[in-house]
């Protein structure tokens, strides 16, 4: 069985999608400092750090629930 994506690689497979995970896939791939292998804390940090709307947080939020689901999909959870 195939090893499920990371999440930012799992999210960058969402940059052409017109929604909000969508758009955040976009921020993800044009940023060279996105912490990609922080994991869900380091990559919530970084966030926040930079003063984000609730919303861009909540999207975050939301694409991590959807990434865990695709692992379980997968058989990786």
């Amino acid at each position: 069985m195939p090893k499920p994506k990371t999440f930012t690689a799992w999210l960058k497979t969402h940059a052409d999608q017109s929604s909000a995970i969508g758009d955040l896939a976009q921020d993800v791939s044009a940023d060279p400092e996105w912490p990609s292998r922080k994991g869900l804390p380091g990559q919530r940090d970084y966030l926040e750090e930079r003063g984000p709307i609730p919303a861009a947080i909540e999207t975050w939020e939301r694409a991590w629930k959807q990434y865990e689901e695709y692992r379980v999909a997968q058989g990786d959870a």
